[in-house]
Parts: C-alpha cells; structure tokens; sequence
C-alpha cells in the first residue's frame, strides 16, 4: 500500500487505487469538495512536493486552464494514489466559511475517469 504524506498532518498507508481527494478525507482532514469530486469547483485543491502523478483526465486540465492556475495546483478529486505522494491540501473546513465539505465524492473519478500524459493534453491544447 503506498503512503500518502499530508503536510502538518503525518503519513498514512492508503490503497492503491483510491481516489486522492477521498484518501485526504479518511486521514482526518477536512479537504473542500464542494461539488462532489467533478473537476467543477476546484475546492480539493492541492500542491506536490513529492509523488505527482505525470496524468491528468481532460476535466483536470481543462478546468486548471479555465482559472489560470495549470502547473500551480492539482485537483485531488481527479487523482488515483497510485505511489507514494506528499501533498499539501490548500482549501479546508477550517479556512473557509463553508458548512461542511461538500458532497461526498464517489470512489471513481468523475467525470470521466481517463487520465493521459500530460504532455500530450498540452501538444493537443
């Protein structure tokens, strides 16, 4: 089982194939997901310092285009934990005026769970 390193939080063994976003969760912190894990809103945001995957689906890519931030964040929602990671969640409970986190994202990635290189969605923007 790989482990995922959530700053400030520890290291916990995760299974393999289980979607960042719902991983972030069950370790105890209050990621944003307020659309439910469909690349809409961009609330499960998070930064890499180690492990980024080289894939993205489309809906990551092109919803990182739309707010300018390609390169500066990932979507966690649109991620499988397929390796050892060291994320850095940046919109949580605690920092937001939310009610809650959002609805709960499923165990597949939504909306098309399709990640490719992305150098080849980059030659094909």
């Amino acid at each position: 089982m790989p482990t995922l390193t959530i700053e400030g939080e520890g290291s916990f063994e995760v299974e393999k194939g289980t979607r960042l976003v719902n991983a972030i969760r069950e370790a105890g912190v209050d990621i944003g997901h307020r659309c439910g894990g469909h690349a809409q809103c961009t609330t499960c945001r998070v930064t890499f310092s180690a492990g980024e995957p080289d894939t993205m689906t489309p809906a990551e890519h092109e919803k990182l285009h739309q707010i300018k931030q390609f390169g500066e964040m990932r979507l966690s929602c649109q991620i499988r934990v397929d390796g050892p990671m060291h994320v850095t969640p940046l919109m949580r409970l605690e920092d937001q005026s939310w009610d809650d986190t959002g609805p709960e994202p499923a165990d597949a990635i939504e909306p098309e769970d399709n990640p490719v290189s992305i150098d080849s969605l980059e030659s094909d923007a």
